[in-house]
């Protein structure tokens, strides 16, 4: 049986969020001042529209009111997804982030900053960007190499469309 009350409430929200065809990727409750947050990340392969967000922000509201799972208490129910410099976690995160350029932290220390080409069970195959003119060259990651990951923001990238033209 779960202990926390993050972990309770992931057990009563989560059905809600798949039943939207959306995955719950991060809850937690935080106080901030004599409120409570509630703050909900959700997201999918394909990302999370506007829309969706509104449809799950309503069923779940509705479902903790019904459950007062959150107790007596005000609290505020914040709904989102990752961001565009998400933490990379799971398998389908690294899935979700092929064609992104990526900052690793490595296990044995150090970093490498490259863009996923592919993802497999054992790890990933990158392309690490060439620097002052040198090409790109292509390096495997496995995923006990990576301590921690994250997806870049990149303004000056060109669409694959464009590079086709």
């Amino acid at each position: 049986m779960s202990t926390t009350q993050s972990e309770r409430l992931r057990e009563l929200l989560e059905p809600l969020v798949s039943s939207q065809g959306l995955d719950l990727e991060e809850i937690s409750v935080d106080s901030v001042g004599r409120k409570r947050v509630l703050s909900v990340v959700v997201d999918s392969d394909t990302g999370a529209d506007l829309d969706q967000i509104a449809d799950v922000s309503r069923a779940l509201s509705a479902k903790l009111d019904e459950t007062n799972a959150m107790g007596e208490g005000e609290y505020t129910l914040e709904v989102g997804t990752p961001g565009a410099e998400r933490p990379l976690k799971e398998h389908r995160h690294y899935v979700r982030a092929v064609d992104r350029l990526v900052k690793f932290q490595l296990t044995e220390g150090g970093e490498v900053i490259a863009r996923i080409l592919e993802v497999d069970d054992e790890g990933l195959d990158v392309e690490v960007p060439g620097v002052k003119g040198r090409k790109a060259t292509s390096r495997r990651l496995a995923f006990s190499d990576i301590d921690k990951a994250r997806v870049q923001v990149e303004f000056n990238r060109k669409d694959k469309k464009e590079e086709e033209a």
